[in-house]
């Protein structure tokens, strides 16, 4: 998944930072330090996805952003590989019935698969993203 900047605004009267995703149009959140601000724009970014999955809609494609203000806000690996099989499920224009059917399982567990707050296993994802002629590469990088 490519990710997402977010705009990180010092709240000037009550402290901490207000926290946007500009791509997205809509959402905010906040925190009182750096570290739970960022916490916070982890999971409203996690919510916001979560929103446009549940209502089947294209994820706008993340924009660049220079200015100090504006930070990359990762997700968990299981979360990131989620929006990847959706991005990729949308891709292949296939129907949700039918992606069932081709992975071997029943219907309501896509809905399962695609929930970035359900715990799937990542052998299940795997699985489905290889019937969209797709596999999940897992890469370890030094700590920021």
């Amino acid at each position: 998944m490519e990710h997402y900047q977010a705009l990180f605004e010092p709240d000037r009267k009550a402290g901490g930072y207000v926290v946007t995703f500009p791509d997205f149009g809509y959402g905010v959140t906040q925190g009182e330090t750096d570290e739970e601000a960022m916490d916070m724009a982890q999971d409203l970014l996690m919510l916001t996805i979560g929103d446009y999955i549940r209502e089947g809609k294209q994820l706008p494609a993340p924009s660049r952003r220079r200015r100090a203000k504006f930070r990359c806000v990762l997700l968990p690996a299981l979360q990131s590989a989620k929006v990847d099989l959706y991005t990729a499920f949308l891709a292949a224009g296939l129907k949700k019935a039918e992606f069932a059917r081709r992975i071997g399982i029943p219907k309501t567990h896509i809905e399962r698969l695609f929930s970035l707050r359900h715990h799937s296993r990542l052998d299940q994802i795997e699985a489905a993203l290889r019937v969209l002629g797709k596999r999940l590469h897992v890469e370890v990088r030094p700590a920021a």
